[in-house]
């Protein structure tokens, strides 16, 4: 299918993907300690971070419809996230969110917001924002 006229090309990369799990501290372990991956953060019982080169592997207890083994959050890391947030909407994508802050952290802040597929898989926008 040809682009169309109006889709500028994503300047984005694959920031994160998440997957839920049954024992975020189970899970932290095996990807850890087995696997291997370097752990970046926690954030409280429900989250754990790895690196995983440049993109960031997060690990979520269940909640609403993401369960384990049919979870996976795609993220899309973005420099702008009202920029692309306002021209993906004009493009026809209709998200589930707003661009909205998700943890203020020590060098940035990091904002989020969600859009699903034609096949209903759930995608992020994240961007690091950086403190004034």
């Amino acid at each position: 299918m040809p682009a169309s006229p109006i889709a500028a090309p994503l300047d984005a990369s694959i920031g994160q993907i998440a997957l839920t799990v049954r024992d975020v501290a189970r899970s932290t372990a095996f990807y850890r300690d087995r696997v291997g991956l370097p752990f970046l953060f926690g954030a409280g019982p429900a989250l754990a971070f790895f690196s995983a080169g440049p993109t960031r592997l997060m690990l979520s207890g269940a909640e609403g419809e993401l369960l384990p083994g049919s979870g996976t959050v795609i993220y899309l890391k973005v420099a702008d996230i009202l920029g692309t947030h306002a021209a993906m909407q004009a493009r026809g994508v209709t998200f589930v969110d707003t661009p909205h802050l998700v943890a203020p952290m020590p060098g940035h802040d990091l904002w989020m917001c969600f859009f699903r597929d034609p096949d209903n898989h759930l995608w992020g926008l994240m961007a690091e924002v950086p403190k004034s």
